[in-house]
């Protein structure tokens, strides 16, 4: 695939254009939408907040409303993460990222982040999950238990990070993440993305999708 990247315009339909500081408002959404209908990203990913405006801004012209839950931090019980969950793929979420249960992952209740996440999964019906993982705060091993229990519980994609805890995505990280995954689950580098060279390295290790505030920045810049 990377071989094919001629520009970086060509990656734009990989990216997930991301509204996701908490002081920004519906301004920056619409230019968001604006700018993803422009370039073709793959989406808009903002906070419930601002979801219906862009269900409304996109219209199905292409680019997926996509919007975040149990954000930043992963914390909330397992009902409450479905019932988010359940409401932003009502209200038009095409796909969800969701913050791993990480203080089961630190607590090794395995089982019980696994019952969580399918939990989450069903409760998003149609729409595809993406499960954070937050990788800059996980030893190896745990990444490879997370992978695998987001695996289990049916999740579309694997995620890196936040952009709001320890570090970013790494080129080392996204390997290791596709090479858990295989062909299995999608993996998304988010977090730190801010020039076309950064994306290309993410690309090349293995993302297939990339979450980004710097999209336009990356996709008109150079390699």
């Amino acid at each position: 695939m990377t071989a094919r990247l001629a520009s970086p315009r060509e990656l734009a339909p990989l990216i997930d254009h991301t509204v996701l500081r908490p002081d920004a408002g519906e301004r920056d959404v619409a230019r968001a939408c604006d700018e993803a209908l422009q370039h073709g990203f793959a989406g808009v990913c903002v906070r419930e907040a601002h979801l219906a405006l862009v269900v409304r801004r996109l219209a199905g012209r292409g680019p997926l409303p996509i919007a975040v839950a149990d954000f930043p931090g992963g914390t909330r019980p397992t009902a409450e993460r479905a019932e988010e969950v359940r409401r932003l793929a009502g209200l038009g979420a095409r796909e969800i990222d969701i913050v791993f249960p990480l203080r089961r992952l630190a607590a090794r209740d395995h089982a019980g982040a696994l019952a969580d996440l399918a939990a989450v999964v069903h409760a998003a019906g149609a729409a595809a999950v993406k499960v954070i993982l937050e990788t800059g705060a996980l030893s190896d091993a745990e990444k490879a238990a997370a992978c695998a229990l987001a695996r289990a519980a049916g999740a579309a994609f694997v995620k890196t990070s936040t952009g709001f805890g320890p570090g970013g995505a790494t080129a080392e990280d996204v390997a290791l993440l596709r090479g858990l995954v295989g062909a299995a689950a999608g993996v998304k580098a988010s977090g730190g993305i801010r020039s076309a060279a950064d994306a290309l390295r993410m690309v090349r290790a293995g993302a297939n999708r990339l979450g980004a505030s710097a999209s336009v920045a990356i996709v008109t810049g150079a390699w």
